[in-house]
């Protein structure tokens, strides 16, 4: 019993410690968007998933908020959603597998990572269509834009967190580590660790749709891998409804009959 509450006593020195330190600072951390694509580009005006995220950053009195993604030959390029300027900011990993092949994973790379954060110059970021060479250059383009756009307080951050393939519950998903990396340069390992771990969770509370994204995981990953959730794909024989359109009917009847339960 005394080494329980020690224990409990450590941990709440910990996340005082980390949300005093993150209260203050210029970004505010709001975890996992969602756990697959619903449809590609997601980071895109109308998706819905742009949307939740707008929605929740204007929730919590921003004009701008930052969404973090794994390259994957896009240009990035940061767009207006509603009354929310949303950044783009995709990584590109120079030593791991993360950016080669994502359904290979180097455990003991992640567990030094984690150890010791990201080792400067690993990294290279992408965002509106050119290639950052170091961690600084990228957040003086982010802060900027974020000044251009009328800013005020901290910046949300979002990590995507949609998982191509394999178990998304397990898996965090896109722009974990440069979630990670940014929260460690910002406000220190210990905060970082604790505001990675607990932004895992974030969907589950804010993702209205997420128990329709779980349940078709591996129906919406092996679509999106065959290119059937490209916004330009056509749904019908007729070829006058886009997967955009199509999947999203999808989610506003899902979301309607998660509402009537």
């Amino acid at each position: 019993m005394k080494w329980l509450l020690i224990t409990l006593g450590i941990l709440a020195l910990i996340a005082g410690y980390s949300y005093i330190t993150v209260s203050d600072g210029p970004i505010e951390p709001m975890g996992r968007l969602a756990f697959v694509k619903l449809a590609n580009p997601d980071m895109y005006p109308g998706h819905i998933h742009s949307e939740l995220l707008a929605k929740e950053a204007e929730a919590t009195g921003s004009k701008c908020a930052l969404v973090l993604q794994l390259y994957g030959g896009s240009n990035y390029r940061s767009y207006q959603e509603g009354n929310v300027y949303i950044i783009e900011v995709a990584f590109i990993d120079t030593q791991g597998m993360g950016s080669i092949n994502m359904s290979q994973v180097n455990y003991l790379d992640s567990f030094k990572v984690a150890l010791f954060g990201i080792p400067d110059g690993r990294y290279k970021y992408m965002s509106d269509g050119h290639v950052y060479d170091t961690y600084d250059e990228m957040m003086a383009h982010v802060n900027e834009l974020a000044q251009e756009h009328g800013q005020e307080g901290p910046l949300p951050m979002f990590y995507k967190g949609t998982v191509r393939q394999g178990n998304p519950i397990i898996t965090p998903g896109e722009g974990f580590p440069l979630y990670f990396q940014i929260l460690t340069k910002t406000y220190g390992i210990i905060p970082a660790y604790v505001y990675t771990l607990s932004g895992m969770f974030a969907p589950y509370f804010n993702d209205p749709y997420r128990d329709f994204e779980l349940k078709n995981a591996s129906q919406l990953q092996d679509a999106y891998n065959q290119g059937l959730l490209n916004i330009n794909y056509e749904t019908d024989t007729k070829g006058n409804k886009t997967a955009l359109q199509y999947y999203k009917q999808l989610y506003e009847n899902n979301s309607q009959s998660y509402d009537s339960a």
